[in-house]
Parts: C-alpha cells; sequence; structure tokens
C-alpha cells in the first residue's frame, strides 16, 4: 500500500510543523507496531488454515469466509477509515483501532465455530481498517521530508518482515501448541500488543483536519453488502451445487451494486463527499489500471491459501515447516520491493510489465513442480519455484500503485489511492473465492470413502493456479498496453 491510501491529502501544515518537533522514537516504534499487526494476521492464519479446518471441522467455504471476511471488510472501510482520523483526530482513530483490533483478536481466539470466526474476522478487518489509515497519515504529517522517507522506508520493512513473521513465527505458534490451544494462540498474541500499544499512544502527537469530508456511510452499506453478496455463493456454490439461492445472490448483488453506483453519481451532483469518486473511472488509463490492480491481487491470498492446504493437509508438513518453504517467498518480495523504483527509473512502465511476467513463470514452475511431489522431502524442491514467484510478485505490485495513481490529477491522488487499497483488498477476496470453485471441485475428484491424498491437493493445486497464471498474463497485458498508451 501507499502512503497516500487514504483520502487524506490536505492536512495543515501549521499543526504538521508544530507535531515534527515533538515526535519521539517511542511514537515510531507505536505505529510501525500497528502497521506489523494487520499485515501480521492477514499472513498468519495461512498456516494456522489446515489446524483450523481441522479443529472447527470446517470446510472450504467457511475458511475462505475466514480469509475473504477480514479482507473484504478491510478494503470498503479503508476510506473511511481515513476520513474519520481526519475529521477526529488521527491518534485517537489509531487508539480505537487498536483496541476494537484486540478485541476483535480475543473473538476470533475463543471462537466456538466457524460462523462465530467468520463474524469475528469480519470485525477484526473493520478494526484494522480504522487502525491502519492513521499509521500512514500520521507519518506522513508528523515528520519532514527527509524524516518521512526513514520513517517510511522502516513502514516498508516492518510490513516485509510482518508478511515473513506471519508465516515463521506463525508457524511456530500453531506447532508449539501453547497452553493447548493450538491455532487459537495467533489471534491472541494480539491482545497483549493492542492494549501495550494503547497505554502508550500518549507518546504520538495528536493530528487533524477539521473541515476533512464526511464519511459516506450509505454508499460505504451498500458496496459492502453488495460485495457480500457476490462473495458468499461464489464460496458455498461448488459445495452446494450451486442451488437457487446463490443465483438470487448474485442478482442481489448485482441490484445493489448498481444502487450503490447511482448512489454515488447522486452525491457528486449534490456535492457531497461520494466515498469513491466515479468520475476517475472516466479516465480510461485509470480504469484500465484499476483492473490490473484487481488483477494482480486476486492472485495473492487465493495462492497462499491453496499452499497451505496443499503442504499441510496434503504433503503432511508441520505448520512451522510449511511457513519456512513460504518464508523465500517473502524474502525474495523484499528483494523486489527494493529494486523496483530503481528498475522503473531505467527501463519505465515495461519494468512493471516484466515483472508481472516473471510472477507467471514463477506460478508455472510451481504448477509444473507440483506435479512431481510423492511425499513430505520433495516440497523442498519447490523453493527456487518459490523465490522466482516471490521476486516477480514484488516487481509488479511494489510499483504498480505509484503507476495507477500516476493517471490522475494530483488534487485527485488521496482519492485514487484510497480506491487503489480498496481494490487491493477486495481483489484478494474475490480471487479466494474465484480459486475456491476450481480448488473445490478437483479435490473431491477422489474414491468416494477415501480421504485425499496428495496426488488430489497437488491436481487441486494446480487446477485453480491456471485461474492465477491468466489473472497475472492478462495484467501484463494490460501494463503493456497503458505503458504504450502513455509513451504515444
Amino acid at each position: 500500500m501507499s502512503d497516500s491510501c487514504t483520502s487524506t491529502t490536505r492536512a495543515s501544515s501549521r499543526s504538521s510543523a508544530a507535531s515534527r518537533a515533538v515526535v519521539s522514537p517511542l511514537a515510531l516504534t507505536i505505529l510501525l507496531l500497528g502497521g506489523f499487526i494487520t499485515v501480521f494476521d492477514l499472513f498468519v492464519v495461512n498456516v494456522a488454515i489446515p489446524s483450523l479446518q481441522a479443529d472447527l471441522g470446517a470446510g472450504f467455504a467457511e475458511i475462505g469466509l475466514v480469509i475473504a471476511g477480514y479482507e473484504l471488510a478491510f478494503g470498503v472501510l479503508l476510506i473511511a477509515g481515513g476520513r474519520l482520523g481526519d475529521r477526529y483526530g488521527r491518534r485517537r482513530l489509531f487508539v480505537l483501532g487498536m483496541l476494537g483490533f484486540a478485541a476483535a483478536s480475543l473473538l476470533c481466539g475463543v471462537a466456538p465455530d466457524a460462523t462465530s470466526l467468520i463474524v469475528a474476522r469480519f470485525l477484526q478487518g473493520a478494526t484494522g481498517a480504522i487502525l491502519f489509515p492513521q499509521v500512514y497519515a500520521l507519518l506522513r504529517v508528523l515528520y519532514d521530508d527527509a524524516g518521512r522517507r526513514r520513517a517510511f522506508g522502516l513502514l516498508g520493512m516492518t510490513l516485509g518482515l510482518a508478511a515473513i513473521a506471519g508465516q515463521v513465527f506463525g508457524g511456530l505458534i500453531v506447532e508449539s501448541d501453547l497452553f493447548g490451544l493450538g491455532w487459537r494462540v495467533v489471534f491472541l498474541i494480539n491482545l497483549p500488543i493492542g492494549l501495550a500499544a494503547a497505554c502508550f499512544s500518549n507518546a504520538i502527537p495528536e493530528s487533524r483536519t477539521p473541515d476533512a469530508d464526511a464519511v459516506d456511510w450509505i454508499g460505504i452499506g451498500l458496496a459492502t453488502l453488495g460485495l457480500t453478496l457476490m462473495l458468499v455463493p461464489l464460496l458455498e456454490g461448488p459445495n452446494t451445487g450451486w442451488p437457487l439461492w446463490t443465483w438470487g445472490c448474485f442478482a442481489l448483488s448485482t441490484l445493489t451494486l448498481a444502487i450503490f453506483l447511482a448512489w454515488e453519481r447522486s452525491l457528486v451532483h449534490r456535492n457531497g463527499a461520494p466515498a469513491i469518486d466515479l468520475k476517475l473511472f472516466a479516465n480510461r488509463r485509470f480504469a484500465l489500471g484499476m483492473i490490473v490492480v484487481l488483477a494482480i491481487y486476486s492472485t495473492a491470498t487465493s495462492l497462499f491459501l491453496c499452499f497451505a492446504l496443499l503442504v499441510q493437509s496434503g504433503l503432511g508438513l508441520t505448520p512451522f515447516e510449511a511457513g519456512s518453504l513460504f518464508a523465500p517467498a517473502s524474502i525474495g518480495f523484499v528483494a523486489a520491493s527494493l529494486t523496483a523504483p530503481r528498475l522503473v527509473r531505467r527501463f519505465g512502465d515495461h519494468a512493471i510489465a516484466g515483472g508481472a511476467l516473471i510472477y507467471a513463470a514463477g506460478i508455472l514452475w510451481l504448477v509444473v513442480k507440483v506435479g512431481g511431489l510423492a511425499g513430505p522431502d520433495d516440497a523442498w524442491s519447490l523453493l527456487p519455484a518459490l523465490v522466482v514467484f516471490g521476486f516477480g510478485q514484488g516487481l509488479s505490485m511494489t510499483p504498480l500503485l505509484n503507476l495507477v495513481i500516476g493517471f490522475v490529477e494530483e488534487r485527485h491522488a488521496g482519492m485514487a489511492a484510497g480506491i487503489v487499497s480498496t481494490m487491493q483488498q477486495v481483489g484478494g477476496a474475490f480471487g479466494v473465492a474465484v480459486v475456491g470453485i476450481f480448488f473445490v471441485r478437483l479435490l473431491a475428484e477422489h474414491p468416494a470413502g477415501g480421504e485425499p491424498g496428495v496426488d488430489r491437493y497437488a491436481a487441486a493445486f494446480s487446477g485453480a493456479m491456471l485461474y492465477n497464471l491468466s489473472a497475472v498474463l492478462i495484467a501484463a497485458v494490460l501494463i503493456l498496453w497503458i505503458a504504450g498508451a502513455r509513451r504515444a
């Protein structure tokens, strides 16, 4: 995500200058901690999914909603979270978000069944959307240019480490079975962290923009309802044989999203503050950029989920082994993220398309290697493909936000960044739902009465990844087209 992930770009220079003089290392540490736990919880669930599934007796639809519900709530509420911080105080909303995230994590940790966990994860995503924009906004207004570069550099490193820790440390937590709680500890660990951060939050200077736009709650509610009505049948349909209610949900989703678009247009005509300014989509390159973002980000979470099921449920790896196996992909992502700005400066937008092609090559390599897996010892042969996959992902994803935002006027950059960040999270939720259709069907093709073995999990993973491969290749073609149009 970008430091412009909310609609916040108008902080007053007077209040910013006053704040910069009193920023302490403790304040920076607390803000970095807020960013860490939101990303950590996005990745830690991947290694905990097989244990969670076995403990709660959950099917793919339920575990898909555990992941997609978090991303959906996080995505649709990001812009609202930023505007609330602008109006009522960014430190205040940071504290509320941190406490809310800790409380939702507690609900996740004590959830007695899959339904309770899905609801708790939705709440966790919603509170994360209140917390996360404040981190970016506060780093933006509390520091001068030099301090801001250093702070965002540290934030980028922190988020990268959170992704790695979520897999390796998360796997170790699940495998250690602390206090006999198993996977529940990966959520409960957020409780002391959230409380400690809230207690020391006075070190963070307050910051606000009194004339910030109001929150479009009606628009946000319509978007959330419409997307939920789309995702639930996509996840449940493969398990239930696509009964009539799933098609009814699709119809209601289409109607609700149409009402959402009409409402947003009416707000613009009445000089209101819509959640999404639809006029930005009149810019063809920005609209195509949104398709690229949706396609690229729909592949990441779905791959993590299917891979975790493959190596743990299929190959029999422990959670720690599974997390350690996937960690090199995260290291490749971080390395590519650091390299991407220099490559884009040298080769232009074609470097981003090249990154997408490397990403696609890594996915294809994984699909080919997975077909030859026979046992847990073979899993380590996937490491080179995982490194290539992670490197290509970082090379394509990291500079993509700046590319798309560059298509709009500077005065719309905050809104454009908010839309892009929302599309990232919604794309992740959508990808889980679509990939689940293929994964569930292919996994079910095993002898009656028998449990699927490594061959079935390998076939399900490879078949599901054909969507990911297609989505990344389409994104690469669109990036090349956009790059050519901009050069012309």
